[in-house]
């Protein structure tokens, strides 16, 4: 019977955990909490295939669990209390196959956190009866600790990849607008949640609610907008996220990064110009002595000729 795999990794447990070997991966029921560390996790490279998951995750010190539903449907896998070295979290795969068999192996899901958020990874249309591997690895030396639970209830914030943060152009005004629609897909939540982190910070922090609105014929307003007043330079992610609404999950609507930094003084300003316009004189000189050479150059070789 073919199987789903789940590979985790924890933040300074006392020893190695026994389903560092997916031998002896640890079996979840529903709504069971595990609580678990990467520390002294290993990599079983016979048991894994980094052609399946590409650069989604990098494999540093995985291990392993298994899951299998008593009724077909919708599931979400529920990772909470990380405790990280790094600020990026834990990465999950979950797949079908047989054990230590990549050939058989079939990925349903590759995340990489990026911080130590509580997230669920959602599952859809799981078969009762079958086996699903979950395979959590942490990277390298992050020492990891956190709970994972397969439920039928979402808890956090839905796991989606960031937008890069090298891309973003950094901005002198502390000002920063949000937009975002409401799609008609999302049915109609009650509420907006505004997430807000740093670069550098372990966990998102909540800035703002933005009520639903509704028109006169009592229909949803597609469009939103928000404002935030930053306090202190730096790289931050907002994300926006509607609440649980008659069983659909939490949905991420709009994130992106700012990057706030301060005005230069007039004096580094004054350098600034001052150095920009040395360099311009300079790259004259220059052009105009290769000029200069080249036509000396080529009055010598004229001279030769004759």
């Amino acid at each position: 019977m073919s199987g789903l795999l789940v590979v985790g990794s924890l933040q300074a447990a006392p020893a190695q955990v026994p389903n560092d070997n997916i031998e002896q991966r640890r079996v979840l029921r529903q709504n069971e909490a595990a609580t678990s560390a990467t520390t002294n996790c290993t990599v079983q490279w016979s048991c894994v295939e980094e052609k399946l998951t590409g650069k989604c995750i990098e494999y540093h010190n995985d291990q392993w669990f298994e899951f299998t539903p008593r009724t077909s449907g919708r599931y979400f896998v529920n990772i909470e209390g990380q405790k990280c070295r790094d600020t990026r979290g834990v990465q999950l795969v979950v797949l079908t196959g047989q054990p230590c068999e990549p050939a058989t192996y079939r990925v349903l899901s590759c995340t990489s956190l990026g911080s130590q958020d509580d997230v669920f990874v959602t599952l859809d249309s799981l078969r009762a009866g079958q086996p699903y591997l979950l395979d959590v690895d942490g990277y390298l030396k992050d020492f990891c600790q956190f709970t994972l639970t397969v439920s039928d209830k979402p808890r956090g914030l839905p796991a989606l990849t960031p937008p890069q943060v090298a891309s973003v152009a950094s901005s002198t005004s502390r000002l920063v607008s949000l937009r975002w629609t409401l799609p008609d897909s999302l049915g109609a939540p009650r509420e907006f949640r505004v997430l807000r982190r740093e670069a550098a910070a372990f966990r998102a922090t909540a800035v703002a609610v933005v009520p639903v609105q509704r028109t006169t014929y009592g229909a949803t307003s597609p469009e939103y907008t928000w404002t935030d007043t930053l306090t202190a330079p730096g790289r931050y992610l907002y994300q926006v996220i509607t609440d649980a609404d008659e069983g659909q999950p939490p949905a991420i609507v709009q994130q992106q990064w700012y990057a706030y930094s301060l005005p230069l003084p007039q004096s580094d300003k004054a350098k600034i110009q001052a150095a920009a316009e040395a360099a311009k004189r300079t790259a004259k000189t220059q052009q105009t002595w290769e000029r200069r050479s080249h036509r000396a150059r080529i009055k010598r070789l004229a001279g030769q000729r004759h």
